[in-house]
């Protein structure tokens, strides 16, 4: 049972647990304490002081946040100790901390790109005096260079230390820290490297001064001028909850929305620094090739000649769902192909064998079904073919904490890489999920024995020619280690895309015998398909498709595009309200936040516009309605050894499908800085070797 102690906080007399901080009891009284260095989810530094309160009786105030409710002894006559959050005293120390924090910041208020969010600005406000009594001169700190995302003004920081604990406690990489002493203290990043971090942006958000700004969003809006949108992500499959901050047609910036299910506070880089592709490369009117190159054309011209090609052989047409796709624009697209007698459709764009095999084990045999929360709870780990820290650094950075707060045990079959945590390597290849399914010792004894065990398979794993055989080799070892039990299923499938989880939900796959995404390609190079059907998918090898009819529908002028004879400019995720879903199933909303470029419109319209031109009118007129035919796959009973397709496997070693984090898909490729940061870490690799 938790130890709940009496405290007395303003005259309120409240219970609460005993190993709460003074902070927090305060806070459950409704006390507010301000504060620079405590953050929730960081270690206690105590440095900042800014927190002080009165323990009546206590010779001087204290920082309510490094000291405990089991450290306060009862008053004398056994009541509970009284806290004071708002007395004399209290006032008189906050106004000193504050007048000292401000000796040496340079008060730019007017031209600091913080003005508006600054957190001193506004405790300074609140707590502090309304002059200095400071007239010798200010210092100055020389400014660092953290790479292309992260813009330092080192004279305004106060030490509070935030940046220092986030970067060796979440993100892992220890390359920051505060030198010398005094008033000689200053953070630097090691050996004036830059960050390295897929996490390092959010070192802006955690900054209270302007010390550390976003140096792509520099000087370019006050936030009183922004249009605050909430959204989900798709630059991974994580579905991290974001805003999206525009000013007229423009996004502007991308920040974090806290939510402790899913991406807790954070955010990667690429999810927040993407932006900028979303103006660049962007397809805003119709085009049809005519005489080897594509041509403005209208509407009207587009679509008819789309509907020309998609009155053929059904047996020769076929879709590809791409990686960004929102739930209704592939659910049209099916509807619409199913009207045809189309039957080769394919949302695996990597060619996973994932969902769709005929085993029956229905939602759970492709989703993270631990939940990315339930990593929290975890004591053994085992990492199949992915890499974590490049494939869902939000991800990776929840095992980081599973090791670092609770000493979960991690291994990985797969490339021996940097994750930011130790863990035991077992191989690389199948043939050590063979050898650890045959264990009684190591770390087979760790899995079998933990009380909460967790696998999780990757792309690397699964999006292979004998991928379907690897996935019933890892249900068997799932299996057989008891991974999968009555009150916990450790069995989870890590995916890249945003669309897979959502296209496997509506079977977006092949079925009375159509041809999955090798099939379409093969038969395209072969003659045998005649037109396809790309929406949104540019990973693909767009020269294997022949001379086959190619349809494009997407936001940005990529691989798919430039192979098109038809290109239909479609809505980026910030131009549309859609549904996505994440690797562990949670369908999120996306809110449009900007309007889609030019003549560009909402996919799902598109498709239902085809409908008309085609003479199968989808029966939807709106996006409710549409959403209205969306049903998630029966619920099945889920046997993890009956996954995939015996077989044999080959001794090819698992590798990651991402080979460089920040070029993964068509908005980060038109995005600059994200092209800047791509040629940093080939430098980085290069140095390095």
């Amino acid at each position: 049972m938790t130890n709940l102690r009496k405290v007395n906080v303003d005259g309120k007399e409240i219970e609460v647990p005993g190993h709460y901080t003074l902070m927090q009891a305060c806070e459950e009284a409704g006390a507010e304490i301000p504060r620079f260095c405590y953050h929730e989810r960081l270690s206690v530094a105590g440095n900042c002081r800014m927190c002080l309160v009165e323990w009546v009786g206590a010779p001087k105030p204290m920082a309510s946040c490094a000291m405990s409710i089991n450290d306060l002894r009862p008053n004398r006559d056994g009541t509970p100790a009284n806290i004071r959050t708002d007395s004399a005293v209290v006032k008189r120390a906050r106004e000193g901390v504050m007048e000292f924090l401000l000796i040496n910041h340079p008060l730019d208020c007017p031209i600091c790109d913080q003005g508006g969010e600054c957190d001193l600005q506004d405790q300074a406000v609140a707590y502090g005096r309304s002059r200095t009594r400071y007239d010798e001169g200010k210092r100055a700190v020389e400014e660092k260079n953290m790479g292309p995302l992260v813009k330092t003004n080192m004279t305004r920081c106060i030490q509070c230390t935030r940046c220092v604990r986030f970067i060796s406690e979440v993100a892992g990489v220890e390359e920051l820290g505060l030198v010398n002493r005094g008033e000689s203290a200053e953070i630097t990043t090691y050996l004036q490297a830059n960050l390295t971090s897929e996490l390092s942006g959010n070192v802006i958000d955690l900054c209270p001064v302007g010390a550390l700004t976003s140096r792509p969003y520099a000087f370019n809006a006050r936030p009183w001028e922004l249009r605050k949108t909430e959204s989900v992500d798709v630059m991974d499959a994580v579905g991290s909850n974001i805003r999206i901050d525009a000013r007229g047609a423009e996004v502007m910036r991308i920040l974090p929305r806290n939510n402790d299910d899913v991406n807790e506070e954070w955010i990667s880089d690429k999810t927040r620094f993407v932006w900028d592709g979303l103006k660049r490369q962007r397809l805003d009117k119709p085009f049809v090739r005519e005489n080897g190159k594509l041509r403005e054309a209208s509407w009207a011209e587009a679509l008819e000649l789309v509907a020309q090609k998609l009155k053929g052989d059904p047996q020769r047409i076929a879709a590809i769902a791409g990686d960004l796709c929102d739930m209704e624009s592939m659910k049209a697209l099916k509807d619409l192909m199913g009207s045809l007698g189309v039957s080769s459709l394919d949302c695996r764009q990597d060619g996973a064998a994932i969902g769709g095999q005929g085993d029956g084990q229905g939602r759970e045999g492709y989703l993270f079904n631990s939940g990315i929360a339930g990593i929290d709870e975890a004591d053994a780990i085992l990492l199949i073919g992915t890499n974590p820290r490049m494939e869902a650094p939000i991800i990776n950075a929840r095992i980081r904490g599973a090791w670092l707060h609770d000493d979960a045990k991690i291994a990985v079959i797969g490339e021996a890489t940097d994750l930011t945590y130790p863990y035991e390597h077992l191989g690389d290849d199948p043939a050590a999920l063979v050898a650890l399914a045959k264990k009684r010792g190591g770390f087979a004894k760790i899995l079998r024995d933990a009380k909460r065990p967790m696998l999780i398979v990757g792309m690397g794993a699964l999006a292979r020619p004998d991928g379907a055989q690897v996935l019933r080799e890892v249900g068997e070892l799932a299996a057989k280690l008891n991974i999968v039990r009555e009150d916990w299923n450790g069995f989870n499938v890590l995916h890249n895309a945003a669309s897979r989880v959502g296209g496997l939900d509506i079977g977006f796959i092949p079925h009375n015998g159509g041809r999955d995404l090798a099939g379409i390609v093969d038969g395209a190079a072969k003659g045998e398909v005649d037109t396809v059907y790309l929406l949104g998918a540019d990973e693909i090898d767009m020269k294997a498709l022949g001379e086959a009819f190619v349809i494009y529908q997407g936001s940005h002028g990529d691989a798919g595009a430039h192979r098109a004879d038809v290109v239909l400019p479609g809505a980026a995720y910030t131009e549309k309200n859609a549904l996505y879903t994440n690797t562990e199933g949670r369908m999120q909303d996306g809110f449009r936040a900007v309007f889609p470029k030019g003549d560009a419109r909402e996919d799902w319209a598109i498709i239902r516009a085809l409908s008309d031109q085609i003479g199968r009118t989808l029966p939807y007129d709106n996006l409710e309605g549409l959403r209205g035919t969306l049903q998630r796959p029966d619920a099945v009973a889920f046997d993890p050894a009956r996954l995939g397709k015996a077989g044999k496997v080959s001794d090819a070693p698992f590798v990651s499908p991402i080979t460089d984090y920040y070029l993964t898909n068509p908005i980060a490729r038109a995005s600059a800085i994200m092209a800047e940061c791509a040629m940093g870490a080939v430098g980085m690799r290069e140095a390095a070797e």
